[in-house]
């Protein structure tokens, strides 16, 4: 099992920036993706960014150029800088670990961007 511990959302004006992590816990392996997916109001699940072991990156089309995805590898976590955030990035941003054809999903955290 893995356990994943999402932090960073909020409340930002449009234009701002926020920055989410995601720290995984328990069985790690070695070769592993980890990501960020978001939905929503009345939405599917999308992808925002994946990373590989590493280093490989992977962004959704409306947010590229925009939010940066990196991980640091000895601490097990992940970052993804969100800046010129839009009214459109509001939703909540699940965090995603996938190793050996195993799939985790962290609790979500929310992103609100409201003048």
């Amino acid at each position: 099992q893995v356990q994943l511990a999402e932090t960073g959302g909020g409340l930002v004006q449009p234009g701002g920036s926020l920055r989410l992590s995601c720290t995984a816990a328990g069985s790690i392996g070695r070769n592993d993706v980890m990501g960020w997916y978001r939905q929503g109001p009345g939405k599917q699940r999308d992808l925002v960014a994946i990373i590989s072991s590493g280093g490989t990156t992977n962004y959704g089309d409306s947010v590229k150029g925009r939010f940066t995805i990196s991980r640091d590898n000895a601490k097990k976590t992940m970052y993804l800088q969100m800046n010129s955030l839009k009214p459109d990035d509001t939703a909540v941003y699940y965090c995603y670990y996938g190793v050996l054809g195993a799939r985790y999903w962290g609790q979500g955290t929310q992103v609100t961007v409201s003048s």
